[in-house]
């Protein structure tokens, strides 16, 4: 009898003689780069929307430059990921919603959370700026994001060779340290942060789908975005 062929290698790995640094650059490499922009935005000697476009492109390129291996070609649970994704944006809007003076409490806003401010100055509230602002945070942002904590540390954090750790694989350790570290991403919203965080790495663990992923983080994004632009709420746009 002959010996049946081994099963095909999972569609979010690179190819396994390909070095360790590049199947790691690959699910750290584009946010990396958006870190490294956010902290010399001020730096960069471009106006508005000069700048958005550059840094968008810039995002862009990191992503396919290092990513386009591992990025999911699709999101099986899509119904309820987009479901989840509005959940999760109403659960961001709730607090401030429901209680006007709950973000101004020490416990949001200290020395260590840092304090509330936009970081798009007023003059620069444009409709293309506003257009590319919502595009990167539903489009860029949740792609590079998720690749990141759900795609790379989550599993890294229980093996430093982390592509042996099948996608949606939790342990304790694993499952709240990426937790807390996304609600500290997130500053003076560090509470819903923490429960988006929650929530977020259930939805990973009960998928084991990168693309259901991107697609929850990308819509609650893009709501949260459209609930800015309505209300001009611009301290969600940290």
């Amino acid at each position: 009898m002959s010996t049946p062929p081994p099963p095909p290698p999972p569609p979010d790995a690179l190819p396994k003689d390909s070095p360790a640094s590049s199947r790691t650059i690959a699910w750290v490499g584009p946010f990396a780069v958006f870190m490294v922009w956010l902290a010399l935005d001020r730096y960069i000697p471009l106006s508005y929307p000069a700048k958005e476009v550059v840094r968008d492109v810039v995002l862009i390129a990191a992503i396919f430059g290092f990513s386009r291996h591992v990025l999911p070609a699709r999101a099986p649970h899509w119904p309820a990921s987009i479901a989840l994704g509005l959940a999760v944006c109403a659960l961001w809007i709730a607090p401030d919603a429901l209680f006007p003076a709950w973000r101004s409490h020490w416990l949001f806003q200290n020395g260590i959370t840092g304090h509330l401010k936009t970081s798009i100055p007023p003059a620069e509230l444009t409709p293309i700026m506003l257009v590319l602002r919502t595009a990167r945070a539903a489009l860029l942002v949740a792609v590079i994001e998720e690749l990141f904590w759900r795609g790379w540390l989550v599993r890294w954090l229980q093996d430093s060779r982390f592509e042996r750790v099948p996608l949606g694989q939790y342990t304790p350790l694993a499952f709240w340290a990426t937790t807390l570290l996304f609600a500290a991403e997130h500053g003076p919203y560090w509470e819903v942060g923490l429960l988006t965080g929650m929530i977020y790495n259930w939805w990973m663990w009960r998928t084991k789908s990168l693309g259901d992923l991107i697609l929850v983080h990308g819509v609650t994004n893009f709501a949260l975005s459209l609930y800015v632009i309505a209300g001009a709420h611009w301290t969600y746009w940290m």
